[in-house]
Protein backbone atom coordinates (compact mmCIF):
# COMPACT_ATOMS: atom_id res chain seq x y z
CA UNK A 1 0.00 0.00 0.00
CA UNK A 2 2.77 2.32 0.62
CA UNK A 3 4.46 1.60 -2.40
CA UNK A 4 1.51 2.04 -4.32
CA UNK A 5 0.88 5.38 -2.32
CA UNK A 6 4.51 6.24 -3.38
CA UNK A 7 3.89 5.57 -6.74
CA UNK A 8 1.48 8.03 -7.10
CA UNK A 9 3.15 11.11 -5.50
CA UNK A 10 6.58 10.32 -7.23
CA UNK A 11 6.24 12.95 -10.08
CA UNK A 12 8.77 10.82 -12.19
CA UNK A 13 7.01 7.62 -11.61
CA UNK A 14 5.36 5.51 -13.87
CA UNK A 15 1.40 6.43 -12.95
CA UNK A 16 2.81 10.24 -14.12
CA UNK A 17 4.18 8.94 -17.47
CA UNK A 18 0.98 7.33 -17.97
CA UNK A 19 -0.77 10.84 -17.57
CA UNK A 20 1.69 12.65 -19.36
CA UNK A 21 0.08 11.20 -22.87
CA UNK A 22 -3.17 12.63 -21.74
CA UNK A 23 -2.57 16.04 -21.77
CA UNK A 24 -1.05 15.62 -25.61
CA UNK A 25 -1.38 18.66 -27.19
CA UNK A 26 -3.28 20.94 -25.55
CA UNK A 27 -0.52 21.17 -23.12
CA UNK A 28 1.26 23.68 -25.10
CA UNK A 29 -2.02 25.51 -25.12
CA UNK A 30 -2.97 25.38 -21.67
CA UNK A 31 1.13 26.50 -20.52
CA UNK A 32 0.04 30.27 -21.20
CA UNK A 33 -2.84 30.18 -19.72
CA UNK A 34 -1.94 28.84 -16.48
CA UNK A 35 1.13 31.72 -17.07
CA UNK A 36 -1.21 34.11 -17.43
CA UNK A 37 -3.50 33.06 -14.61
CA UNK A 38 -0.06 32.95 -12.36
CA UNK A 39 0.25 36.60 -12.85
CA UNK A 40 -3.33 37.27 -12.47
CA UNK A 41 -3.53 35.71 -9.19
CA UNK A 42 0.50 37.00 -7.69
CA UNK A 43 0.20 40.36 -9.42
CA UNK A 44 -4.01 40.95 -8.93
CA UNK A 45 -6.19 41.25 -12.33
CA UNK A 46 -6.37 44.84 -12.39
CA UNK A 47 -2.86 44.91 -12.77
CA UNK A 48 -2.77 42.41 -15.59
CA UNK A 49 -5.71 44.05 -17.35
CA UNK A 50 -4.08 47.60 -17.25
CA UNK A 51 -1.33 46.15 -18.78
CA UNK A 52 -3.06 44.72 -21.84
CA UNK A 53 -5.14 47.72 -22.57
CA UNK A 54 -2.42 50.23 -22.37
CA UNK A 55 0.13 48.28 -23.91
CA UNK A 56 -2.09 45.75 -25.65
CA UNK A 57 -4.94 47.80 -26.95
CA UNK A 58 -3.37 51.50 -26.63
CA UNK A 59 0.06 51.21 -28.18
CA UNK A 60 0.05 47.28 -29.37
CA UNK A 61 -2.98 47.83 -31.80
CA UNK A 62 -3.72 51.81 -31.92
CA UNK A 63 0.28 52.26 -32.37
CA UNK A 64 -0.05 50.19 -35.27
CA UNK A 65 -2.85 52.13 -36.78
CA UNK A 66 -1.67 55.25 -36.11
CA UNK A 67 1.95 54.47 -38.22
CA UNK A 68 0.46 53.65 -41.08
CA UNK A 69 -1.76 55.84 -41.19
CA UNK A 70 0.41 58.70 -39.93
CA UNK A 71 3.01 57.33 -42.26
CA UNK A 72 0.07 58.41 -45.48
CA UNK A 73 -1.27 61.11 -43.35
CA UNK A 74 2.48 62.87 -43.84
CA UNK A 75 3.08 61.67 -47.57
CA UNK A 76 -0.68 61.72 -49.33
CA UNK A 77 -2.50 64.87 -47.08
CA UNK A 78 0.20 67.06 -45.94
CA UNK A 79 2.72 65.81 -49.24
CA UNK A 80 5.91 66.41 -47.09
CA UNK A 81 9.33 65.27 -48.00
CA UNK A 82 10.79 61.72 -45.75
CA UNK A 83 13.27 63.99 -44.29
CA UNK A 84 10.58 66.45 -42.96
CA UNK A 85 8.05 63.59 -41.62
CA UNK A 86 11.00 62.45 -39.84
CA UNK A 87 11.24 65.73 -38.40
CA UNK A 88 7.67 66.13 -37.58
CA UNK A 89 7.80 62.68 -35.95
CA UNK A 90 10.44 63.42 -33.52
CA UNK A 91 8.11 66.73 -32.73
CA UNK A 92 5.14 64.39 -32.02
CA UNK A 93 7.44 62.74 -29.76
CA UNK A 94 8.37 65.29 -27.20
CA UNK A 95 6.09 64.02 -24.24
CA UNK A 96 7.96 61.00 -24.14
CA UNK A 97 10.46 62.76 -23.12
CA UNK A 98 9.29 64.51 -20.43
CA UNK A 99 8.37 61.41 -18.94
CA UNK A 100 9.56 62.40 -15.20
CA UNK A 101 7.04 65.03 -15.19
CA UNK A 102 4.39 62.72 -15.48
CA UNK A 103 5.46 60.28 -13.16
CA UNK A 104 6.43 63.05 -10.80
CA UNK A 105 3.11 63.81 -10.69
CA UNK A 106 1.71 60.49 -10.41
CA UNK A 107 3.68 59.50 -7.65
CA UNK A 108 3.04 62.90 -5.38
CA UNK A 109 0.03 64.68 -6.94
CA UNK A 110 -3.03 62.50 -6.34
CA UNK A 111 -6.66 64.28 -7.62
CA UNK A 112 -9.47 63.63 -5.80
CA UNK A 113 -8.01 61.56 -3.71
CA UNK A 114 -6.75 58.96 -6.21
CA UNK A 115 -3.11 58.76 -7.85
CA UNK A 116 -3.70 56.84 -10.65
CA UNK A 117 -7.26 56.54 -11.89
CA UNK A 118 -7.30 60.52 -12.71
CA UNK A 119 -4.29 60.29 -14.80
CA UNK A 120 -5.71 57.69 -17.15
CA UNK A 121 -8.96 59.19 -17.14
CA UNK A 122 -7.26 62.52 -18.17
CA UNK A 123 -4.54 60.55 -20.52
CA UNK A 124 -7.93 58.80 -22.38
CA UNK A 125 -9.77 62.32 -22.77
CA UNK A 126 -7.29 63.98 -24.46
CA UNK A 127 -6.51 61.11 -26.88
CA UNK A 128 -10.00 61.01 -27.70
CA UNK A 129 -10.14 64.89 -28.74
CA UNK A 130 -6.92 64.87 -30.61
CA UNK A 131 -8.01 61.93 -32.85
CA UNK A 132 -11.34 63.30 -33.45
CA UNK A 133 -10.34 66.83 -34.35
CA UNK A 134 -8.06 64.92 -36.91
CA UNK A 135 -10.55 62.64 -38.35
CA UNK A 136 -13.35 65.23 -38.79
CA UNK A 137 -11.27 68.10 -39.89
CA UNK A 138 -11.08 68.76 -43.84
CA UNK A 139 -7.64 69.72 -44.14
CA UNK A 140 -5.63 70.90 -40.80
CA UNK A 141 -2.82 72.82 -41.60
CA UNK A 142 0.69 71.22 -40.48
CA UNK A 143 0.86 73.39 -37.39
CA UNK A 144 -2.55 72.53 -36.00
CA UNK A 145 -1.49 68.62 -37.27
CA UNK A 146 1.17 68.28 -35.09
CA UNK A 147 -0.19 69.89 -32.34
CA UNK A 148 -3.37 67.26 -32.29
CA UNK A 149 -0.71 65.00 -32.92
CA UNK A 150 1.72 65.81 -30.47
CA UNK A 151 -1.45 66.15 -27.91
CA UNK A 152 -2.96 62.66 -29.01
CA UNK A 153 1.13 61.10 -27.81
CA UNK A 154 1.05 63.23 -24.65
CA UNK A 155 -2.01 60.92 -24.02
CA UNK A 156 -0.33 57.33 -24.51
CA UNK A 157 2.50 58.74 -22.71
CA UNK A 158 0.86 59.82 -19.63
CA UNK A 159 -1.08 56.42 -20.10
CA UNK A 160 2.21 54.57 -20.38
CA UNK A 161 4.40 56.02 -17.05
CA UNK A 162 0.98 55.57 -14.60
CA UNK A 163 1.00 51.47 -15.94
CA UNK A 164 4.86 52.04 -15.62
CA UNK A 165 4.76 52.89 -12.33
CA UNK A 166 2.89 49.36 -11.76
CA UNK A 167 5.21 47.66 -13.76
CA UNK A 168 8.11 48.96 -11.55
CA UNK A 169 6.79 48.83 -8.04
CA UNK A 170 5.62 44.59 -8.77
CA UNK A 171 9.02 44.30 -10.34
CA UNK A 172 10.47 44.94 -7.02
CA UNK A 173 7.46 43.35 -5.21
CA UNK A 174 8.16 40.51 -6.49
CA UNK A 175 11.88 40.05 -8.44
CA UNK A 176 11.37 36.69 -9.53
CA UNK A 177 9.01 37.88 -11.60
CA UNK A 178 10.27 40.90 -13.25
CA UNK A 179 10.96 39.30 -16.58
CA UNK A 180 7.55 37.68 -16.42
CA UNK A 181 6.02 41.09 -16.09
CA UNK A 182 7.91 42.49 -19.23
CA UNK A 183 7.02 39.19 -21.24
CA UNK A 184 3.63 40.17 -20.41
CA UNK A 185 4.34 43.94 -21.44
CA UNK A 186 6.08 42.80 -24.64
CA UNK A 187 3.40 40.14 -25.68
CA UNK A 188 0.39 42.43 -25.28
CA UNK A 189 2.30 44.79 -27.11
CA UNK A 190 3.29 42.33 -29.83
CA UNK A 191 -0.11 40.72 -30.11
CA UNK A 192 -1.72 44.16 -30.38
CA UNK A 193 0.77 45.39 -33.04
CA UNK A 194 -0.01 41.86 -34.88
CA UNK A 195 -3.41 42.48 -35.18
CA UNK A 196 -3.53 46.51 -35.85
CA UNK A 197 -0.87 46.25 -38.56
CA UNK A 198 -3.28 43.35 -39.84
CA UNK A 199 -6.51 45.78 -40.76
CA UNK A 200 -4.66 48.93 -40.59
CA UNK A 201 -3.39 49.07 -44.42
CA UNK A 202 -7.51 47.64 -45.08
CA UNK A 203 -8.74 50.60 -43.36
CA UNK A 204 -6.57 53.38 -44.72
CA UNK A 205 -7.68 52.26 -48.01
CA UNK A 206 -11.44 52.29 -46.96
CA UNK A 207 -11.14 55.29 -44.80
CA UNK A 208 -8.05 56.96 -45.32
CA UNK A 209 -5.31 57.96 -42.82
CA UNK A 210 -8.26 60.98 -41.36
CA UNK A 211 -10.68 57.80 -40.94
CA UNK A 212 -7.81 55.64 -38.89
CA UNK A 213 -7.50 58.72 -36.56
CA UNK A 214 -11.03 58.40 -36.01
CA UNK A 215 -10.68 54.52 -35.32
CA UNK A 216 -7.93 55.38 -32.83
CA UNK A 217 -10.16 57.24 -30.55
CA UNK A 218 -11.63 53.61 -29.48
CA UNK A 219 -8.28 52.65 -27.29
CA UNK A 220 -8.38 56.28 -26.17
CA UNK A 221 -11.42 55.42 -24.88
CA UNK A 222 -10.49 52.35 -23.42
CA UNK A 223 -8.05 53.91 -21.48
CA UNK A 224 -10.86 56.17 -19.61
CA UNK A 225 -12.19 52.78 -19.05
CA UNK A 226 -9.57 51.63 -17.29
CA UNK A 227 -9.20 54.63 -14.99
CA UNK A 228 -12.92 54.11 -14.10
CA UNK A 229 -12.27 50.46 -13.15
CA UNK A 230 -8.70 49.85 -11.25
CA UNK A 231 -8.63 49.14 -7.84
CA UNK A 232 -6.36 51.67 -5.76
CA UNK A 233 -6.84 52.98 -2.45
CA UNK A 234 -8.43 56.19 -1.72
CA UNK A 235 -6.36 58.63 0.43
CA UNK A 236 -9.02 61.32 0.59
CA UNK A 237 -7.56 63.70 3.14
CA UNK A 238 -4.27 63.72 1.61
CA UNK A 239 -2.27 67.08 2.77
CA UNK A 240 -1.51 69.05 -0.76
CA UNK A 241 0.76 71.35 1.48
CA UNK A 242 3.39 68.60 1.27
CA UNK A 243 3.23 68.39 -1.82
CA UNK A 244 6.36 70.85 -2.47
CA UNK A 245 8.44 68.96 -0.35
CA UNK A 246 7.65 65.70 -1.48
CA UNK A 247 8.56 66.92 -4.99
CA UNK A 248 12.00 68.22 -3.35
CA UNK A 249 12.57 64.91 -1.78
CA UNK A 250 11.62 62.61 -5.00
CA UNK A 251 14.27 65.00 -6.85
CA UNK A 252 16.82 64.35 -4.47
CA UNK A 253 16.02 61.05 -4.13
CA UNK A 254 16.48 60.58 -7.75
CA UNK A 255 19.38 62.90 -8.11
CA UNK A 256 21.34 60.51 -5.35
CA UNK A 257 20.26 57.16 -7.24
CA UNK A 258 21.32 58.43 -10.61
CA UNK A 259 24.63 59.22 -9.10
CA UNK A 260 25.58 55.74 -8.79
CA UNK A 261 27.69 54.48 -10.93
CA UNK A 262 25.53 51.13 -10.81
CA UNK A 263 22.80 53.66 -12.56
CA UNK A 264 24.50 55.97 -14.39
CA UNK A 265 26.69 53.64 -16.76
CA UNK A 266 24.25 51.84 -17.95
CA UNK A 267 21.93 54.59 -18.81
CA UNK A 268 24.76 56.26 -20.59
CA UNK A 269 24.97 52.86 -22.80
CA UNK A 270 21.13 52.48 -23.26
CA UNK A 271 20.94 56.35 -24.77
CA UNK A 272 23.60 55.49 -27.05
CA UNK A 273 22.36 51.75 -27.82
CA UNK A 274 19.38 53.92 -29.46
CA UNK A 275 20.98 57.21 -30.89
CA UNK A 276 23.32 55.22 -32.88
CA UNK A 277 20.37 53.22 -34.55
CA UNK A 278 19.79 56.03 -36.97
CA UNK A 279 16.28 56.06 -37.97
CA UNK A 280 14.97 56.47 -41.60
CA UNK A 281 12.04 54.45 -42.32
CA UNK A 282 10.26 57.33 -43.80
CA UNK A 283 13.27 57.56 -46.12
CA UNK A 284 12.17 53.30 -46.58
CA UNK A 285 8.73 53.69 -46.97
CA UNK A 286 8.84 56.51 -49.52
CA UNK A 287 10.56 53.92 -51.82
CA UNK A 288 8.35 51.09 -50.26
CA UNK A 289 5.50 52.98 -52.16
CA UNK A 290 7.38 54.66 -55.45
CA UNK A 291 6.09 53.48 -58.99
CA UNK A 292 9.46 54.65 -60.45
CA UNK A 293 12.24 52.86 -58.43
CA UNK A 294 10.65 50.96 -55.42
CA UNK A 295 8.62 47.92 -55.63
CA UNK A 296 5.19 50.10 -55.36
CA UNK A 297 3.35 48.13 -52.47
CA UNK A 298 -0.10 48.89 -52.08
CA UNK A 299 -1.71 50.07 -48.85
CA UNK A 300 -2.60 46.54 -48.00
CA UNK A 301 0.31 45.00 -48.39
CA UNK A 302 2.11 47.92 -46.31
CA UNK A 303 -0.12 47.05 -43.82
CA UNK A 304 0.73 43.18 -44.40
CA UNK A 305 4.07 42.91 -44.62
CA UNK A 306 3.90 45.21 -40.80
CA UNK A 307 1.82 42.85 -39.35
CA UNK A 308 3.45 39.80 -40.76
CA UNK A 309 6.62 41.44 -39.23
CA UNK A 310 5.11 42.18 -36.21
CA UNK A 311 5.08 38.08 -35.84
CA UNK A 312 8.78 38.70 -35.45
CA UNK A 313 8.22 40.69 -32.52
CA UNK A 314 5.86 38.16 -30.77
CA UNK A 315 8.49 35.81 -31.42
CA UNK A 316 11.21 37.58 -30.07
CA UNK A 317 8.70 38.05 -26.66
CA UNK A 318 8.58 34.57 -26.65
CA UNK A 319 12.28 33.93 -27.04
CA UNK A 320 12.93 35.77 -24.47
CA UNK A 321 10.60 34.57 -22.31
CA UNK A 322 11.19 30.95 -22.79
CA UNK A 323 15.61 31.52 -23.09
CA UNK A 324 16.64 34.41 -22.42
CA UNK A 325 15.66 35.84 -19.78
CA UNK A 326 17.77 34.80 -17.36
CA UNK A 327 20.96 35.35 -18.88
CA UNK A 328 22.89 38.26 -17.61
CA UNK A 329 22.33 41.69 -19.51
CA UNK A 330 26.13 42.18 -20.98
CA UNK A 331 26.36 38.79 -22.36
CA UNK A 332 22.72 39.07 -23.85
CA UNK A 333 23.39 42.32 -25.45
CA UNK A 334 26.56 42.44 -26.91
CA UNK A 335 24.55 38.79 -29.31
CA UNK A 336 21.64 41.24 -29.60
CA UNK A 337 23.10 43.76 -30.49
CA UNK A 338 25.51 42.27 -33.22
CA UNK A 339 22.37 40.63 -34.54
CA UNK A 340 20.64 43.88 -34.65
CA UNK A 341 23.27 45.08 -36.75
CA UNK A 342 24.45 42.47 -39.22
CA UNK A 343 20.13 42.27 -39.98
CA UNK A 344 20.27 45.64 -41.62
CA UNK A 345 22.54 44.18 -44.50
CA UNK A 346 18.81 42.82 -45.81
CA UNK A 347 17.59 46.49 -46.25
CA UNK A 348 20.47 47.02 -47.94
CA UNK A 349 20.26 43.83 -49.73
CA UNK A 350 16.47 45.30 -51.32
CA UNK A 351 17.35 48.72 -51.86
CA UNK A 352 20.31 47.38 -54.08
CA UNK A 353 17.92 44.89 -56.16
CA UNK A 354 19.84 42.13 -54.74
CA UNK A 355 17.03 40.00 -54.10
CA UNK A 356 16.00 40.03 -57.71
CA UNK A 357 19.36 38.71 -58.72
CA UNK A 358 18.42 35.73 -56.67
CA UNK A 359 14.66 35.31 -57.95
CA UNK A 360 13.08 36.41 -54.73
CA UNK A 361 10.59 38.64 -55.14
CA UNK A 362 10.12 41.86 -53.09
CA UNK A 363 7.27 41.05 -51.28
CA UNK A 364 8.55 38.07 -49.94
CA UNK A 365 11.80 39.12 -49.15
CA UNK A 366 10.31 42.23 -47.66
CA UNK A 367 8.33 40.20 -45.02
CA UNK A 368 11.60 37.82 -44.55
CA UNK A 369 13.26 42.02 -43.70
CA UNK A 370 10.58 42.97 -41.71
CA UNK A 371 10.33 40.07 -39.33
CA UNK A 372 13.87 40.05 -39.07
CA UNK A 373 13.94 43.48 -37.95
CA UNK A 374 11.59 43.22 -35.74
CA UNK A 375 12.50 40.69 -33.61
CA UNK A 376 16.09 41.36 -33.27
CA UNK A 377 14.81 44.94 -32.10
CA UNK A 378 12.60 43.61 -29.63
CA UNK A 379 15.31 40.97 -28.59
CA UNK A 380 17.58 44.14 -28.35
CA UNK A 381 14.65 45.99 -26.10
CA UNK A 382 13.63 43.32 -23.15
CA UNK A 383 16.56 43.03 -21.38
CA UNK A 384 17.20 47.20 -21.55
CA UNK A 385 13.20 47.23 -20.64
CA UNK A 386 14.28 44.76 -17.14
CA UNK A 387 17.79 45.99 -16.55
CA UNK A 388 15.86 49.52 -16.59
CA UNK A 389 13.25 48.50 -13.96
CA UNK A 390 16.45 46.98 -11.66
CA UNK A 391 17.65 50.69 -11.43
CA UNK A 392 14.21 51.91 -9.82
CA UNK A 393 14.35 52.84 -5.79
CA UNK A 394 11.74 52.13 -3.75
CA UNK A 395 9.42 55.02 -3.09
CA UNK A 396 9.72 56.97 -6.46
CA UNK A 397 9.43 53.69 -8.61
CA UNK A 398 7.18 55.35 -11.12
CA UNK A 399 9.36 58.49 -11.15
CA UNK A 400 12.86 57.35 -11.90
CA UNK A 401 11.34 54.33 -14.13
CA UNK A 402 10.09 57.31 -16.37
CA UNK A 403 13.30 59.04 -16.04
CA UNK A 404 14.67 56.27 -17.59
CA UNK A 405 12.28 55.97 -20.32
CA UNK A 406 12.87 59.86 -21.39
CA UNK A 407 16.75 58.83 -21.18
CA UNK A 408 15.52 56.32 -24.03
CA UNK A 409 13.06 58.27 -25.64
CA UNK A 410 16.06 60.76 -26.16
CA UNK A 411 17.49 58.44 -27.22
CA UNK A 412 15.16 57.67 -30.09
CA UNK A 413 14.46 61.45 -31.01
CA UNK A 414 18.13 61.11 -31.82
CA UNK A 415 17.96 58.47 -33.88
CA UNK A 416 14.70 59.71 -35.74
CA UNK A 417 16.39 63.26 -36.38
CA UNK A 418 19.78 61.97 -37.02
CA UNK A 419 18.31 60.10 -39.61
CA UNK A 420 16.39 62.49 -40.81
CA UNK A 421 19.29 64.86 -41.30
CA UNK A 422 21.15 61.62 -43.18
CA UNK A 423 18.42 61.60 -45.64
CA UNK A 424 18.52 65.52 -46.08
CA UNK A 425 22.02 65.23 -46.34
CA UNK A 426 22.08 62.61 -48.97
CA UNK A 427 19.43 63.94 -51.09
CA UNK A 428 16.86 61.37 -50.44
CA UNK A 429 13.53 62.84 -51.35
CA UNK A 430 10.04 61.72 -52.26
CA UNK A 431 11.06 61.03 -55.82
CA UNK A 432 15.34 60.46 -55.66
CA UNK A 433 16.51 57.39 -54.05
CA UNK A 434 19.61 56.99 -55.14
CA UNK A 435 21.99 56.94 -52.46
CA UNK A 436 19.08 55.25 -49.49
CA UNK A 437 21.39 52.40 -49.97
CA UNK A 438 24.19 54.84 -48.56
CA UNK A 439 22.10 55.98 -45.79
CA UNK A 440 21.09 52.10 -44.85
CA UNK A 441 25.37 51.28 -44.98
CA UNK A 442 25.80 54.40 -42.88
CA UNK A 443 23.01 53.04 -40.75
CA UNK A 444 24.02 49.27 -40.25
CA UNK A 445 27.77 50.70 -39.63
CA UNK A 446 26.09 52.67 -36.97
CA UNK A 447 24.40 49.75 -35.05
CA UNK A 448 27.41 48.37 -34.31
CA UNK A 449 29.06 51.15 -32.31
CA UNK A 450 27.12 50.46 -28.83
CA UNK A 451 28.89 46.97 -28.95
CA UNK A 452 32.06 49.50 -27.62
CA UNK A 453 30.13 50.48 -24.96
CA UNK A 454 29.54 47.47 -23.34
CA UNK A 455 31.57 47.41 -20.27
CA UNK A 456 29.20 49.82 -18.83
CA UNK A 457 26.31 47.70 -18.65
CA UNK A 458 26.65 45.33 -15.66
CA UNK A 459 27.35 41.74 -15.76
CA UNK A 460 24.30 40.33 -13.40
CA UNK A 461 21.43 38.80 -14.30
CA UNK A 462 17.47 39.38 -14.12
CA UNK A 463 17.19 37.78 -10.67
CA UNK A 464 19.45 39.68 -8.82
CA UNK A 465 19.41 43.26 -7.48
CA UNK A 466 21.53 45.77 -8.92
CA UNK A 467 20.99 48.85 -6.48
CA UNK A 468 23.42 49.72 -3.54
CA UNK A 469 21.90 48.77 -0.44
CA UNK A 470 22.02 51.72 0.95
CA UNK A 471 19.36 53.31 -1.72
CA UNK A 472 17.51 50.20 -2.28
CA UNK A 473 16.90 50.22 1.62
CA UNK A 474 15.34 53.95 1.90
CA UNK A 475 12.95 55.72 4.15
CA UNK A 476 10.90 56.03 1.27
CA UNK A 477 10.38 52.51 1.03
CA UNK A 478 9.05 51.94 4.14
CA UNK A 479 6.54 55.27 4.21
CA UNK A 480 5.49 54.15 1.09
CA UNK A 481 4.54 50.03 2.09
CA UNK A 482 3.27 52.60 5.57
CA UNK A 483 0.98 54.29 3.64
CA UNK A 484 0.20 52.11 0.13
CA UNK A 485 1.19 55.37 -2.09
CA UNK A 486 1.15 53.20 -5.38
CA UNK A 487 -1.44 51.61 -6.44
CA UNK A 488 -2.24 47.60 -5.61
CA UNK A 489 0.19 47.49 -3.31
CA UNK A 490 -1.85 46.56 -1.01
CA UNK A 491 -3.76 44.20 -3.40
CA UNK A 492 -0.10 42.76 -3.93
CA UNK A 493 0.53 42.41 0.03
CA UNK A 494 -2.76 40.51 0.19
CA UNK A 495 -1.51 37.98 -2.40
CA UNK A 496 1.58 37.37 -1.02
CA UNK A 497 0.15 36.37 2.37
CA UNK A 498 -2.17 34.13 0.48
Amino acid sequence: MVEEEEEVLNPSGDIAEEKEPEKGCCGALCTPIQWFRMLCVELHWSFVLGVVVVYGVSQGLGGALYRVGTEYYMKDVQKVQPSEAQFYQGITNIPWLVKPLWGLLTDVLPIFGYRRRPYFIIAGSVGVMAMLVLSFHAKLHIALALLALTTGSGGVAVADVTIDACVAQNSINHPSLAADIQSLCALSSSIGALLGFSVSGIFVHLLGPKGVYGLLAIPFGLVFLIGTLIKEPHSPNFAYTQVNQKLVDAGKSMWTTLKCPDVWRPCVYMYFSLALSLNILDGLFFWYTDSKDGPHFSQENVGYIFSIGSVGSLLGAVLYQSVLKDHPFRDLLFWTQLIYGVSGTLDLMLVLRLNLKFGIPDYFFVVIDESVSQMTGRLKWMPLLVLSSKLCPPGIEGTFFALLMSIDNVGLVSATWGGGILLHVLKVTRTQFDNLWLAILIRNLLRLAPLCLLFLVPRADPNSSILPTEIANTKEDIETLETKNVELVSLVNGADDR
